[in-house]
């Protein structure tokens, strides 16, 4: 596939990073890092400028939230990035309130992650 995506998967569950490295990468998209914190995870979407990046909630030392509002804002601080996060969670949406609601980025439950449902997530809003 010539168009893939480039991929950046954080989550702080090795085994769910594999899992979805495999998948995802076997359904079309160019995993070009991991990461196991926010921390890290704002340091590679810097370096590696991925398109997607796929962000699990509840992180060790970050709130995913806060992780995606600083990797869309770039590290100048203002929106600059073409970057599109997908936050993820074993937890239904409810579960965080209004705070997915409110949010700008996109949510995909775990249990439904594949290649053709992260696709779906990311078709243009209407």
């Amino acid at each position: 596939m010539a168009d893939m995506r480039t991929l950046l998967i954080v989550d702080d569950h090795a085994g769910f990073r594999s899992w979805a490295r495999e998948v995802l990468a076997h359904e079309g998209f160019d995993v070009v890092g991991e990461a196991g914190d926010g921390t890290t995870a704002i340091r590679l979407a810097e370096e590696l400028h991925p398109e997607v990046v796929l962000l699990d909630i509840q992180l060790p030392d970050l709130d995913g939230f806060a992780v995606a509002q600083q990797i869309t804002a770039g590290p100048t601080g203002h929106a600059e990035t073409a970057t599109e996060v997908v936050l993820t969670s074993g937890r239904a949406p409810e579960d965080y309130g209004r705070r997915i609601a409110a949010s700008t980025h996109r949510f995909l439950r775990k249990d439904d992650l594949s290649g053709a449902t992260l696709e779906a997530v990311l078709e243009p809003r209407r």
